[in-house]
């Protein structure tokens, strides 16, 4: 049994201002009956904390007469002194300081390049509500399918209501969500105005949406696109892959664009590089791919984008949408949005082999088959579970179970 005694000293003193002695007293064995007790002590240093590089923060406010202090008495003048506190520099640095000191490019301000919005006038839309309200309360028939709980909800109107109003915002904090404009539009971003309708298949058909899962099966073939286009606008329509070269971690692969396409008919448009199915290589997890549509100021000339035919080489399909879109941004600008993710399959195999002609990338070990030597019909002298490594497997197992 010990008993301590430990000395402090002041770190304002003069004479031991960098160091702190801790002496340990003993107690002897025969105060406490023991005697083998022994006898150690400790030391320790104190560094002196360095004086801080100019006032503190509210240093000058007397903390025991807090009703001295001055009142704002209004919240003007009180954003008036917040505003002044805030354009003082001061010598300590802030985390949002520490952030751009680290990361020069965080929190900066992205472009938006899309399509201008025109909201209507809000009297408009307040005269429009008002309007529907009192068609709705001296409707009969919708009283009575209210009451009788029958009334249903067209789900089609839903969502042309949702496209109108707040559906491109949210579409497009999808696409922040996943990093579509960081990756194809670094710095900017857009609201995709036009609803982009992308189907695979005729009998099953598989719709693209926002970040859904499709196999590269169900997208082996070029899709049906459609979307809501004025007479005589002219649009171009960009299918790419941000995850997929094999050589850039930057580059991707287009896997199709049309150009100059007139209305909504992407089937008259100028096929600039045939389409190909997705082909996320084994063991590398989902892909994305974007589709992009383009609003284009008139017909222009796409001689060095097109790619030569049947353009069956990887190298020939390398692309960076920024790059394509500052080639043309005086002539098109962003409208449409629509994404899906996808990874391998048996089809991607047949893509890289029979398509492209070449050794498919495997990115995952490939364990062989457990060896299981032939089964007999009378095992003796093996365990009771022997018969377990043959109930699934082809060959006749003997026995019922």
């Amino acid at each position: 049994m010990f008993q301590f005694a430990c000395v402090v000293i002041s770190p304002f003193s003069t004479n031991m201002a960098l160091r702190l002695v801790c002496c340990s007293a003993l107690r002897t064995g025969t105060d406490v009956g023991v005697s083998n007790a022994r006898t150690f002590g400790t030391a320790a240093i104190l560094c002196r904390r360095s004086a801080p590089l100019g006032p503190m923060p509210n240093e000058d406010i007397d903390y025991r007469n807090l009703e001295s202090l001055e009142k704002y008495r209004s919240y003007t003048r009180y954003l008036k002194k917040a505003e002044e506190a805030k354009n003082t520099p001061a010598w300590w640095k802030t985390y949002r300081q520490y952030q751009e000191q680290e990361d020069p490019g965080h929190d900066v301000e992205r472009a938006n390049i899309g399509l201008p919005h025109c909201r209507p006038s809000r009297v408009k839309e307040a005269r429009e509500r008002k309007r529907v309200v009192k068609e709705n309360r001296r409707s009969i028939e919708l009283e009575r399918a209210t009451r009788l709980r029958t009334f249903k909800v067209s789900l089609d109107r839903v969502q042309a209501g949702w496209e109108e109003t707040s559906g491109p915002y949210h579409v497009q904090r999808l696409a922040d969500h996943y990093g579509i404009f960081r990756d194809l539009f670094p710095m900017a971003y857009f609201y995709p105005r036009v609803t982009l309708c992308v189907s695979y298949g005729q009998d099953s058909p598989a719709q693209v949406h926002y970040g859904n899962h499709l196999t590269p099966t169900e997208a082996a073939v070029a899709p049906q696109v459609s979307f809501e286009a004025e007479e005589g606008s002219i649009w171009t329509l960009l299918l790419t892959s941000p995850d997929e070269h094999l050589q850039d971690s930057e580059g991707e692969y287009v896997h199709w664009l049309v150009g100059n396409i007139p209305g909504g008919t992407v089937t008259s448009g100028e096929e600039l590089c045939p389409y190909l199915a997705p082909i996320p290589a084994k063991g590398t997890g989902f892909h994305r791919y974007v589709y992009i549509l383009f609003r284009q100021e008139g017909t222009i000339d796409f001689h060095e984008d097109i790619r030569p035919l049947p353009c069956v080489s990887l190298s020939e399909r390398s692309f960076k949408t920024v790059e394509f879109y500052r080639k043309h941004q005086d002539s098109m600008t962003p409208a449409g949005l629509s994404f899906f993710q996808s990874q391998w399959d048996q089809s991607v195999s047949n893509t890289f082999h029979n398509t492209l002609d070449m050794k498919e990338p495997v990115f995952e070990f490939e364990r062989p088959p457990v060896y299981h030597p032939p089964q007999v019909k009378y095992p003796h002298g093996q365990p009771l579970r022997y018969l377990d490594r043959y109930r699934d497997g082809q060959e006749h197992t003997y026995g019922i179970y």
